[in-house]
């Protein structure tokens, strides 16, 4: 198939086969990162900017080093000295950086739905980088990525989510990608970090971590993202490690050998042991890796639809 879409918001929008898609490309651009010259010329000639309200390592370098490796000028924009920081408004802000001629926006925003506004607004494509508690695609896809190429499949699979759900926008772009593709998802956290509605996204919930586990075939460990909320929105950090951190022990119990993910950063010794994220059960490395060849076929399909539309 082609892909049509000028922008990716999210992947509540996609279809499996523009998922697919995606995921398909990502594999040949995967090759690109194992020559002696990591670079292919599939956008000489664009501009890339990176607009990013958030702080970010992981996802801005990624982004940054996709673009590059498709021969891509890259821009990144730091928020706090730019014009943001004298009242310019986010629709300001886009047209501006359209009008400087740049190609693809990629934004990362603290409010829910800041990118799909930029979308509407503006001419030139914009990729959304993760977006209030509504949204991280391209995480959710290297996630997927991820599963694919260590299991070889994803429908029918088994995976466990659990952490911070209530503040989870990898969560729920996890949910939407997964169940689309046909795998079987179970979201588990305390009572408190479980938000009405998750389960009518198409995810088992439990609060029994144990029971989760059982039959898992991957569990992806989410961040506790204090910086979201009150102090009072979370249990307190010891008794949550030991009622639901990830740990050696709690993995011997499970009877096949589960994968463990997580979309970084780490808080190590409140939702995951050191011993774990570092063990031979954890691809989390390897999701890094993975998210360059999955971005850079993000980039590169957004800016081919543009390009047919023209």
């Amino acid at each position: 198939m082609l892909w049509t879409k000028k922008d990716l918001l999210g992947l509540e929008y996609l279809s499996k086969e523009e998922i697919e898609l995606i995921l398909e490309t990502a594999e040949s651009f995967k090759e690109v990162t194992t020559r002696e010259i990591k670079k292919v010329p599939a956008l000489r000639g664009k501009t890339v900017v990176n607009l990013f309200y958030e702080p970010s390592t992981r996802t801005r370098v990624s982004f940054e080093v996709a673009a590059k490796r498709l021969s891509a000028d890259v821009i990144n924009i730091a928020v706090e000295t730019s014009s943001v920081r004298k009242g310019e408004t986010l629709i300001d802000t886009g047209k501006n950086i359209q009008a400087l001629k740049a190609d693809i926006l990629v934004v990362r925003h603290n409010c829910s739905g800041a990118p799909a506004l930029l979308a509407r607004s503006l001419a030139i494509n914009v990729v959304n980088a993760g977006d209030g508690w509504h949204e991280h695609p391209t995480q959710a896809l290297l996630d997927i990525f991820t599963l694919k190429e260590k299991l070889g499949r994803i429908e029918g699979l088994r995976v466990v989510i659990v952490g911070d759900i209530a503040h989870s926008r990898v969560c729920r772009s996890n949910i939407w990608g997964l169940s689309k593709l046909g795998a079987k998802v179970t979201v588990c956290a305390p009572e408190m970090l479980i938000p009405p509605g998750i389960g009518e996204m198409g995810a088992a919930v439990t609060c029994d971590i144990d029971e989760a586990l059982k039959d898992a075939d991957a569990v992806n460990v989410l961040r506790m993202q204090f910086e979201r909320d009150e102090p009072t929105a979370f249990p307190e950090q010891l008794e949550y490690f030991k009622n639901y951190g990830i740990t050696e022990e709690r993995l011997k119990r499970v009877k096949r050998n589960i994968i463990v993910m997580h979309p970084g950063p780490i808080n190590r010794g409140v939702e995951i042991a050191s011993v774990v994220a570092d063990g031979q059960n954890s691809v989390i490395l390897e999701q890094v890796t993975n998210g360059i060849a999955v971005r850079m076929a993000v980039l590169f399909l957004v800016a081919q639809a543009n390009e047919a539309k023209g």
